[in-house]
């Protein structure tokens, strides 16, 4: 097997494993023990941790060592602050411009996103990867009424870049009624109602944010 080939099977791994919980905020991922547990030289492991940290699923440190990202990384709220920022008023011009075609993919993907289940038990503690894809393509559905591919091709961006906060996020608070904020934004959308649309979509952004906040403090508090 070719060494693309083995890099992108490590690389999907280590996501997984991080997307699952199996590795905590804050642990090190160290490729010498790494490139043990999965039978490939430590050049292929580097490779893969590499683009980890690319896509930020991994922390580069100083020692040019590996982690996790942590709760408290100041990244996760300049993601929030941006996301708040953008994806209301790209969802505000999607409710204005958006036709026919595009309230069926709405309704549809909630659908979709209703029907999944959040958890299943063998993929960890943090929501399963077919609900995360549901939830991805939901938001985006809101998004793509706005007809402009470089604000779309922005949320693609911020998106997989706060893929762990989110994951993190729902972890802290699983009482949350996220199914009542999404059928809220998929009702407002439907409605026409720019206005109210955006004001849920940034209380559910805003929210998630402090989820995160609160688990980071908490986890402060432990340890001191």
């Amino acid at each position: 097997m070719g060494k693309p080939m083995l890099s992108e099977q490590v690389y999907a791994h280590l996501r997984d494993a991080i997307m699952r919980g199996d590795h905590a905020p804050s642990d090190a991922l160290k490729p010498q023990d790494l490139a043990k547990e999965q039978g490939v030289s430590l050049a292929v492991v580097r490779e893969a941790l590499v683009r980890l940290v690319g896509e930020g699923f991994a922390d580069r440190l100083p020692n040019r060592g590996f982690a996790v990202p942590d709760f408290s990384d100041r990244r996760w709220q300049e993601i929030a602050e941006a996301r708040r920022t953008i994806e209301p008023v790209v969802l505000r011009m999607s409710v204005e411009r958006g036709d026919v075609e595009w309230e069926a993919r709405v309704r549809a993907a909630h659908h979709r996103l209703a029907r999944t289940p959040v958890y299943v038990p063998e993929e960890g503690e943090y929501y399963s990867g077919a609900w995360s894809e549901a939830h991805r393509v939901f938001h985006r559905a809101l998004l793509e009424g706005c007809g402009n591919p470089v604000l779309l091709d922005t949320f693609d961006r911020m998106w997989t870049a706060s893929e762990l906060a989110r994951r993190w996020s729902a972890h802290h608070n699983p009482d949350r009624d996220g199914a009542g904020e999404h059928r809220r934004l998929e009702e407002a959308a439907l409605d026409r109602d720019a206005d109210t649309a955006a004001e849920v979509l940034t209380h559910h952004l805003t929210q998630t944010a402090a989820d995160l906040t609160d688990r980071a403090h908490g986890e402060s508090a432990k340890q001191a």
